[in-house]
């Protein structure tokens, strides 16, 4: 068996084609491939706006950047994601809280947010970044409930669940990234995740006002649009109005991603035959699973197991060409947060790392690759 690893991605001939028509344009950067990816982007998910930038993280920072984030300020996000989650606050000079995960859904716990927020004094506390965990989507009404309550702001980090979705109270069916109840989501179109254009990301947002902001800060803080110059010398005339950045996601890269996109729905339809029969294989065995399949509206970017012989299994596997993974080593314990804020202690997100591997779970595993897969499980536990 060939090498099966945990995601990759899967780029058909119209995709190559789409590259090759940008490649052939005039344009490789800042031309009309990013504005339709922005477009058809936003029309996915159902937000008003969509914003392309270089990748995840900076899609993260440009959101933290908009919401005011600096000195002084403090964020609650989970420790159970990609280190980026916790470090765009860092970037910009906040510091950064940790509150517990829920040990069923492996997502931030509203509940020990709260408790967080209550252990400090009123206005403590600016914002929230919860994350959709391995597709499972982080039901975001009740963290509105609290950022009423407490005058917060949220910013969703989907990277893991675009075409999810969750049901609110009124049994409305919310898009994640939608904007719904968040302030700004982020994506990533990372090669292993759902919709992937080599490197980028995407911001999305309903306020106006806000996305204007954005579109600065991911090129300089520069504006050339004629409403928003203090002064005009001419067509050429442009202003660095704020300290912005080079975060531009160029034309090649957003033809792929849109390209990419038209797949979008038939890639999580594959995600869900994999995660499904990944359940009924493997419920006889001495592991969790954690497909969460009840959930309508999960998008499966991982499929997550739970084991007490992580180690020994992760080698075995290892030998027989499947190369699994672990989301994630909880960001308090890597050693850069430790240093700059102790030793602290989540036990749910403990004990969920200290078990946890990801399986191969991408559209184009095959039905061959995935039986071996199962049968290499089986054999491990005889």
């Amino acid at each position: 068996m060939m090498p099966i690893p945990y995601g990759r991605q899967h780029i058909d001939q119209e995709d190559i084609n789409a590259v090759i028509k940008a490649l052939s344009s005039d344009y490789l950067t800042q031309g009309p491939a990013v504005q339709s990816f922005e477009e058809n982007f936003a029309k996915y998910v159902g937000s008003k706006y969509a914003v392309a930038v270089s990748n995840g993280t900076a899609a993260l920072h440009l959101c933290a950047l908009a919401l005011g984030v600096k000195p002084g300020v403090n964020v609650i996000t989970t420790p159970i994601t990609f280190a980026a989650s916790a470090n765009c606050v860092r970037y910009c000079g906040g510091d950064v809280y940790f509150a517990d995960i829920d040990p069923e859904t492996l997502t931030l716990d509203p509940v020990k947010v709260e408790e967080l927020i209550l252990s400090k004094p009123e206005g403590y506390f600016s914002g929230i970044i919860p994350v959709d965990f391995a597709g499972f989507p982080v039901n975001l009404e009740k963290f509105k409930e609290l950022t009423n309550r407490y005058n917060l702001w949220i910013i969703e980090d989907a990277c893991h669940a675009p075409g999810g979705y969750f049901r609110d109270s009124t049994d409305l069916k919310i898009k994640c990234g939608g904007g719904s109840f968040a302030n700004l989501a982020i994506f990533s179109f990372h090669p292993v995740k759902h919709i992937a254009a080599g490197e980028g990301g995407m911001i999305t947002t309903n306020d106006e006002k806000i996305y204007r902001q954005l579109l600065k800060l991911r090129t300089h803080g520069i504006t050339k649009n004629p409403n928003e110059l203090n002064e005009n010398h001419g067509g050429w005339y442009y202003e660095m109005q704020e300290l912005g950045y080079n975060y531009r996601m160029p034309d090649i890269l957003c033809a792929l991603g849109e390209s990419q996109l038209k797949k979008a729905d038939e890639g999580i339809k594959r995600r869900r035959e994999i995660a499904i029969k990944y359940d009924e294989a493997l419920k006889d065995l001495p592991i969790t699973c954690r497909s969460n399949r009840s959930e309508s509206g999960h998008a499966y970017h991982l499929y997550v197991i739970e084991t007490d012989q992580r180690l020994e299994l992760y080698e075995f596997l290892k030998t027989s060409n499947i190369y699994c993974q672990v989301h994630y080593i909880p960001v308090h314990l890597l050693p850069y947060y430790k240093e700059n804020y102790g030793d602290q202690s989540f036990p749910n997100s403990e004990t969920y790392y200290s078990r946890c591997l990801s399986l191969p779970m991408y559209p184009s595993l095959s039905e061959e690759e995935q039986d071996y897969v199962i049968m290499k499980l089986k054999e491990f536990y005889g």
